[in-house]
């Protein structure tokens, strides 16, 4: 990851001052609130990749990448502020989350303000494709999480909507990060749909690899099981169920339905999800994502911006956390 920042190292010192200026406010309630999310942010992944996919064409970086950087950050931290009300969350990152310190009502009051910074951002500079790149990610990621809600109260997800569900809601935004870079500097539609999918290749590997850790495929020092407590039907899960027989069929659905809080019933699921090979199956699909993302950023020039975007694609399903 050091290797990656060094690429843009000057770039995500400017972006990290301006991001902390377009969030401030003149209600001393929000500073504080806005000064403890900028302290705590995460690793930066989607203005990384808006920040590389416009340096991947030009080295001449203006105010339109930055605020395309901005926005996809001020959105991704509103809809975190909002899913951490939705799942009744204490934690974000290690820290305490804004509804924890300072009750849903605020937090919710707070994602609404940094989603009106981010359209007021891109509105008053007439960054209008930008902003259109970045609203039809906001109505993905709602419509996946609805998606999701409504299938998994009937525990009826398939393959195929599994992956409907993760592009909409995880890989529209970073496909999004991609679009908007690309964008800043090249105005060129072809390209800019290119990095598009790009980023939904990379979103989609992403997730897979958020779901594999679930089930303890990596030592990453976190609870497993959670998904199978909320009732989620990831990948793992999905493919066990589909080759699963009749009666083990009937007794994983059974447990993620009735006893899902049941740590040693959990923890079966998990054996026989390891045991039918959805872990193995599962990374296969999260490789050829990935493979296929590389295959499109192959496509372009060869240079160190380039050479710096296929080591963050392969951070993202190497990572170990």
């Amino acid at each position: 990851m050091d290797e990656i920042k060094h690429l843009i190292s000057k770039e995500l010192r400017d972006f990290e001052s301006k991001f902390a200026d377009s969030v401030k406010s003149h209600v001393p309630l929000l500073d504080r609130i806005m000064h403890y999310i900028v302290k705590r942010k995460g690793k930066q992944i989607r203005p990384m990749f808006v920040l590389l996919s416009a340096k991947l064409f030009s080295n001449d970086i203006q105010e339109g990448t930055y605020r395309a950087a901005a926005l996809v950050e001020l959105l991704h931290t509103a809809t975190l502020v909002h899913d951490d009300v939705v799942d009744d969350a204490n934690e974000r990152r290690g820290f305490f989350s804004i509804n924890a310190l300072w009750k849903n009502k605020i937090a919710v009051l707070v994602g609404d303000y940094l989603l009106s910074k981010g359209l007021l951002l891109s509105l008053n500079n007439n960054d209008f494709r930008s902003l259109q790149i970045l609203s039809e990610a906001v109505k993905e990621m709602s419509e996946g999480e609805l998606l999701q809600i409504e299938k998994t109260r009937k525990l009826n997800i398939k393959e195929d909507i599994y992956f409907e569900i993760i592009r909409r809601k995880t890989a529209s935004l970073l496909a999004s990060a991609c679009a908007a870079g690309a964008w800043s500097t090249t105005a060129d539609e072809e390209i800019t749909e290119k990095m598009r999918l790009f980023g939904e290749k990379v979103g989609v590997a992403f997730q897979i690899k958020d779901d594999l850790f679930d089930y303890g495929s990596d030592k990453i020092g976190k609870p497993t099981g959670i998904d199978i407590r909320e009732k989620k039907l990831t990948l793992p899960l999905i493919y066990t169920l589909e080759h699963a027989t009749t009666e083990i069929r009937r007794r994983i659905i059974n447990i993620v339905k009735n006893h899902n809080t049941d740590k040693e019933r959990v923890a079966e699921v998990i054996e026989l999800v390891k045991t039918s090979g959805g872990i193995e199956y599962t990374r296969d699909k999260m490789f050829e994502y990935r493979d296929e993302a590389l295959a499109i950023l192959h496509s372009l020039p060869e240079n160190d911006i380039r050479a710096g975007l296929e080591t963050l694609v392969r951070y993202t399903t190497d990572r170990t956390f």
